[in-house]
């Protein structure tokens, strides 16, 4: 895709908001609703990696890719929505949190270690 006008999140949104209000839909999508629905996309894509080995998951099948495709669009979908109903810039939201952990874990102290940001000796 080239640089168009739907490759950015605010047309996604744009996008998303005019389809929920062309079906009168978005009664339906309150914060709380949208999170459960993510939720259970979140999960739908779990399943297509649950008893793959690590190698596994890096060659899927191109049908097996597409599906992954799918639950990931499913989830960004539902991910824009709520961001919309709570009026959240997620790119700004984003980049805040990646400054956030660039206090947390600092380079010289993490590198090549996964564990989680209470689990450092101070």
């Amino acid at each position: 895709m080239n640089d168009d006008s739907r490759d950015s999140l605010q047309k996604l949104n744009e996008r998303l908001l005019a389809f929920a209000r062309e079906r009168d839909w978005e009664q339906f999508h309150s914060p709380k609703n949208l999170s459960m629905a993510l939720i259970a996309e979140c999960a739908e894509l779990v399943e297509h990696f649950q008893w793959l080995t690590q190698e596994q998951t890096r060659a899927l099948s191109p049908e097996k890719h597409e599906q992954v495709a799918m639950e990931l669009a499913d989830i960004l979908i539902y991910l824009v929505r709520i961001a919309e109903r709570l009026d959240i810039d997620l790119i700004e939201s984003a980049n805040r949190k990646i400054d956030i952990n660039r206090q947390r874990y600092p380079k010289d102290r993490v590198y090549g270690d996964s564990r989680r940001a209470d689990e450092y000796d101070d």
